[in-house]
């Protein structure tokens, strides 16, 4: 579902969805839910033309700052190595209650 190539200091994850389209995303963050790991992954626009996003408000529609975020679920594959998948429902709405957590352990 998902290879990983090194971008600077990121990983860079390329994802395809059921239609074939392609999507960079990089991990943001990794969360920790009963024993399993889980990615919090943001969509990874590449150079915009006003560099990084640029905040350029209404006028632009280049939509630098509509990031798609998403949570991947990390299993290692029968070749050991890691791959993104959906979690469940179930384990989506753990991870999630766990992220605002961390979130309101911020503040």
């Amino acid at each position: 579902m998902a290879d990983k190539e090194i971008l600077d200091d990121d990983f860079l994850i390329e994802m395809t969805d059921a239609d074939g389209n392609v999507f960079y995303y990089v991990e943001e963050m990794i969360i920790p839910v009963d024993g399993e790991n889980f990615a919090l992954l943001v969509e990874y626009k590449g150079e915009h033309e006003h560099g990084d996003c640029c905040g350029c408000g209404d006028d632009c529609d280049c939509g630098c700052e509509d990031d798609d975020v998403i949570i991947a679920k990390i299993i290692i594959n029968a070749d050991g190595e890691e791959e993104f998948v959906e979690p469940t429902d179930e384990e989506f709405e753990k991870v999630q209650a766990a992220y605002e957590k961390l979130l309101d352990e911020e503040e």
